[in-house]
């Protein structure tokens, strides 16, 4: 099973939210994942993102890859 650290699209119409989510890379975007663990929000100033740091090194030490936007987003946190 391939595992993805990906975004997960909320919000209404020209105002995304989006959540962390861990997902089977054969879902979609939107649909089933494994689990939530965090949210970003690009829309307020100064741009809000929340991540849970110990669930996300738990789930790259099992294998789950974040994707190039996930991973901006954890390097621009800290996490990585």
């Amino acid at each position: 099973m391939a595992v993805k650290i990906r975004l997960r699209r909320m919000g209404a119409k020209k105002a995304p939210f989006y959540r962390v989510v861990v997902a089977d890379s054969r879902y979609p975007r939107d649909g089933r994942f494994i689990e939530e663990i965090g949210y970003y929000d690009p829309t307020k100033d100064p741009v809000v993102l929340k991540i849970d740091d110990e669930k996300v090194k738990s789930w790259i030490a099992k294998g789950a890859q974040p994707t190039d936007t996930v991973k901006a987003l954890l390097k621009k946190n800290g996490t990585l």
